[in-house]
């Protein structure tokens, strides 16, 4: 009897050793890219101009599309899509908006035109 418990025993941590085990997963398809960046943030539109040396985005993925909230009374960048670059990176497509938004899990790249509204951003985590 205490042969057949050593073996359910050793088949079951046998069963859970390869189930913590699984196979690595790629970083860029965990939500790597949402948190907050800091660093130099600009926006300009018809009425405003704002530079912002010491400022954050805050990045939140809703769905497919990303939203980017800004410190310093800058409106928010909402709804943009993206494309995976490479396995880290990924950068803006569609129709939403013209220029380019780069992001990967260190750096925040933003210069981004939509409705006569201009942001831009330089940050890193």
């Amino acid at each position: 009897m205490k042969s057949m418990l050593k073996i359910v025993g050793l088949l079951l941590l046998t069963v859970f050793l390869f189930a913590s085990c699984s196979k690595n997963t790629d970083p860029a398809d965990v939500d790597i890219f949402a948190g907050t960046f800091r660093g130099k943030i600009t926006y300009r539109d018809g009425e405003r101009n704002i530079t912002q040396d010491n400022g954050s985005v805050f990045v939140t993925k809703v769905g497919t599309r990303y939203d980017f909230r800004f410190s310093d009374a800058i409106p928010d960048l909402t709804g943009v899509e993206f494309e995976r670059k490479d396995d880290n990176t990924m950068v803006n497509i569609g129709s939403s908006g013209t220029g380019v938004i780069t992001i990967n899990k260190d750096k925040l790249v933003i210069g981004f035109t939509r409705n006569n509204q201009v942001w831009g951003a330089d940050c890193t985590r």
